[in-house]
């Protein structure tokens, strides 16, 4: 006779493969996530899942501005793109307070570590690309070795995987030895990794990354972290500029791009400054609620004709916050750093040291990556995002 059915068990082993599926593979974390939506959906006690839902501001400010795109529909002309938009955030409406209902805090531990093998998975994949002894495929290239996701999404993420390894090796107490030298040969290698690929958000955000962990493990002395965040952040940006070609060209553009801003309009960092200009001039004009959840493609269309007609226009201005100022105005911008503000919120309140560090440094390095993408849109990103926010506020409000 077959055993009864265990659904919270089985909701654990779903989410430790979706944590390891999420950097890997498009198809196979939706599968799992289909799986797991289905199951909750006709599980049950809906009264309990509500009220637990509703009870975390968190959740209430995820589903709030999953709202405002509908909303936004009310004043969208381009309704087939607006429900584009509606389908690519439906992870705020249902996704997030679904795993935040099924994820437990004892599992904490599984998650993480599930994610870290696949991101580890990911960094021998890449080496064994750059130093060719696998063929490149996939988004992977010899000089920018990133096989299962582009160079945009890929270092985002191993930047966060870079946090938790340097938190294991340098705050955490009661570290085996072995576990010692795991972290420290993969802190070691990522660190490595972030600079052979060319992911400059990413690397951005690793910088982020390192000051916040410095202020973390500093907490009781302001001074020794700013001292500290002076001297090791720009001795670990001039080694890397100085051993990593990839890294020191694309600095070399950045700065090149910016500074000759006019007539580098066709680069990556020309671009994001034209769809920023040309975006302020709408927002301008709409600054409260926005043009409406779909009118972005259409209204920069037009503003693009009038200010820069030599360029192409877009559909995405590589930066959250000008899209959510875009679409929805202020009344937007406002509800997306309510879910930011609540996970830090909610990071103080908990007693375990890792979560609340953790917990305060995942939505930083988001607030500072997104100005140069719509890192709350990508699949990878996004997930992660979502995936990281179930479990680590949970609980933690004061009853």
């Amino acid at each position: 006779m077959l055993e009864r059915f265990d659904l919270q068990k089985t909701y654990q082993y779903l989410l430790i493969a979706l944590a390891f599926l999420m950097p890997l593979t498009v198809f196979g974390a939706n599968l799992i996530i289909i799986i797991i939506c289905f199951l909750w959906l006709f599980s049950g006690n809906y009264k309990a899942k509500y009220f637990q839902i509703i009870s975390n501001k968190l959740m209430v400010a995820s589903i709030i501005f999953y709202c405002l795109h509908v909303i936004g529909m009310l004043w969208t002309e381009d309704v087939q793109w607006g429900l584009h938009i509606l389908h690519k955030m439906w992870y705020f409406l249902l996704l997030l307070p679904i795993l935040f209902n099924i994820a437990q805090r004892k599992y904490i531990n599984y998650y993480i570590s599930s994610f870290m093998v696949a991101i580890a998975l990911t960094e021998v994949t890449s080496y064994l690309v750059w130093f060719q002894i696998i063929p490149a495929f996939k988004y992977a290239t010899v000089s920018n070795p990133t096989p299962f996701m582009s160079h945009i999404s890929y270092n985002p993420i191993l930047a966060l995987a870079i946090y938790i390894t340097y938190y294991n090796i340098f705050l955490k107490t009661n570290l085996s030895k072995f576990k010692f030298f795991i972290n420290s040969f993969f802190a070691l290698s990522m660190t490595i990794n972030m600079f052979i690929t060319g992911g400059r958000a990413g690397q951005v955000m690793y910088f982020a990354m390192l000051t916040i962990l410095i202020f973390q493990f500093f907490s009781n002395d302001k001074l020794k972290s700013l001292l500290t965040v002076l001297v090791l952040v720009p001795l670990i940006f001039f080694t890397a500029y100085q051993t990593s070609n990839i890294f020191h060209v694309r600095v070399n553009d950045a700065v090149k791009n910016t500074i000759n801003f006019e007539i580098s309009r066709n680069s990556a960092v020309g671009e994001r400054i034209n769809f920023a200009i040309n975006s302020w001039d709408v927002i301008k004009e709409n600054s409260i609620i926005g043009i409406g959840t779909g009118d972005f493609p259409s209204e920069y269309k037009k503003i693009n004709q009038i200010n820069s007609p030599q360029m192409q226009p877009t559909t995405n201005p590589h930066n959250m916050y000008t899209l959510i100022s875009m679409q929805l105005g202020l009344i937007g911008l406002v509800s997306m750093f309510s879910i930011f503000y609540y996970q830090i919120k909610l990071s103080f309140n908990s007693r375990d040291k890792f979560i609340r560090d953790i917990g305060v440094a995942l939505p930083l390095m988001f607030l500072v990556i997104m100005w140069s993408d719509s890192y709350l849109l990508g699949h990878y990103t996004t997930l992660v995002f979502i995936v990281f926010s179930s479990f680590l506020y949970k609980d933690f409000e004061k009853s």
